[in-house]
């Protein structure tokens, strides 16, 4: 559940229309949602390995600190706090502050809905693991039926449905279809995104090497099959075209099974699924942070636990003060803009970092840092498909850099500003 709630947020019931206008066949649109799952697939398989060698608080900061040096793993936890996790919660506490008030009516600002869902799973996950895996996981289960019956509605209760067997390519092969290809896995690749946060409570889970793999590897596949059945229902009941002329293709194709009550129904299902995003984020990414403060790399407060529900609390409410002051401020979107590129840096980084992992033969060094089995969970394919993952991460990396260059440059910045502050840190832990 915390993997699936950590990819799936609103994305799937909105953005669908963006690869529908790149590519413009059922084949190539479901084909691209398809190709987007296998690179998360082989993304889940390496953290999956990763996860068994170092099942340390932390998770992907743990892995950088380890595999190339402090330094790296504090300039990712610097962005993550600063920009990734923290701007990319508040833009969705935006969006189910949109959608609440659509459906209560409340008259309250959208800016104040959205803080006080943050801070209230703040509080909810201060109260412990349990508490906010439970949150999690009963969101995460009405996140699932609200998209089974958005896949329900676009297949069985169309009128007039779309037939599914056009031709494959709707023109030759060339450089122009190859370009479009890419141009659609873009925002396939960012709605994938995610299950790696899960690595971050291995610390807390009773048997990490055996049930995070598991969880990695269970929760990718299922969020893969979800994808492609909602994608399937879009293109059923709307159509390519239609697909790619609607921003909202989950109320349309409600609109169309069950009129403004429909509407209303998916709009109700979209809240829950952001809520269940922001749920997810508040129970992981605190981890990093706490890592950080307890390798003394950050305030030493933030490792502070809590005596009696052994949480990381200052670090939680920390990101949440952070992502509030990033919600009210509306400044969420161009924060987000910066971030595009950076996020698969890191993806790239912690995936090579399988490469060290394997070449290193001094046993008592690896025994030192994790006290590593030989046997356990292994990349299947390894080097070929970690090598693609990585392959695939910096061709995103470098098809946003064109895309966007002054956003990313901005990214690029906000993470380069953490160097002076690591050596801050470094400085006032030898005092």
């Amino acid at each position: 559940m915390i993997v699936m709630g950590g990819i799936i947020g609103s994305g799937i019931f909105i953005n669908s229309y963006v690869v529908a206008r790149q590519v413009h066949t059922p084949f190539l649109i479901l084909g691209v949602w398809f190709a987007g799952g296998v690179i998360a697939l082989l993304g889940a398989f390496i953290y999956a390995e990763l996860a068994d060698r170092y099942p340390d608080v932390g998770g992907q900061y743990a892995y950088l600190r380890e595999a190339y040096h402090p330094s790296i793993a504090f300039l990712y936890g610097w962005a993550l706090l600063l920009v990734v996790q923290t701007g990319g919660m508040a833009a969705v506490a935006v969006t189910f502050s949109h959608y609440f008030l659509e459906i209560t009516h409340a008259s309250l600002s959208g800016q104040a809905v959205a803080a006080l869902a943050l801070g209230l799973l703040t509080i909810v996950n201060c109260l412990g693991v349990r508490a906010g895996s439970s949150v999690q996981n009963a969101l995460m289960t009405l996140k699932i039926v609200a998209i089974a019956m958005l896949v329900g509605c676009g297949i069985f209760f169309i009128g007039a449905p779309h037939r599914m067997t056009a031709p494959a390519l709707d023109e030759p092969v060339s450089l122009n279809l190859l370009t479009a290809i890419g141009a659609a896995m873009t925002p396939v690749m960012f709605a994938y995104g995610g299950w790696q946060t899960a690595s971050f409570v291995a610390g807390e889970m009773r048997e990490p090497r055996r049930d995070l793999a598991r969880g990695l590897l269970i929760g990718v596949c299922g969020v893969v099959l979800l994808y492609l059945a909602v994608n399937f229902a879009y293109l059923y009941a709307l159509g390519p075209s239609e697909l790619a002329a609607t921003a909202t293709p989950a109320s349309s194709v409600m609109r169309l099974a069950f009129g403004e009550r429909g509407a209303a129904l998916i709009a109700l299902g979209i809240a829950i699924s952001t809520l269940g995003f922001l749920s997810q984020g508040m129970l992981t990414a605190p981890r990093v942070y706490f890592a950080m403060a307890k390798d003394g790399l950050f305030f030493k407060r933030v490792a502070w636990l809590h005596p009696r529900t052994r949480v990381p609390a200052l670090a939680i409410a920390l990101q949440g003060i952070l992502a509030v002051v990033i919600a009210v401020s509306g400044k969420y979107e161009q924060i987000l803009n910066y971030v595009v590129s950076v996020d698969f840096v890191w993806f790239g980084l912690t995936a090579a970092s399988l490469f060290i992992f394997r070449g290193r033969t001094d046993n008592d060094k690896i025994n030192s840092m994790g006290d590593v089995s030989i046997e356990g969970f292994r990349v299947p394919g390894h080097p070929v498909t970690t090598g693609l993952f990585v392959a695939a991460c910096a061709l995103t990396v470098l098809g946003t850099v064109y895309k966007y260059p002054r956003n990313s440059a901005i990214g690029l910045v906000i993470v380069v500003t953490g160097i002076p502050a690591y050596f801050f840190w470094r400085w006032r832990g030898r005092k």
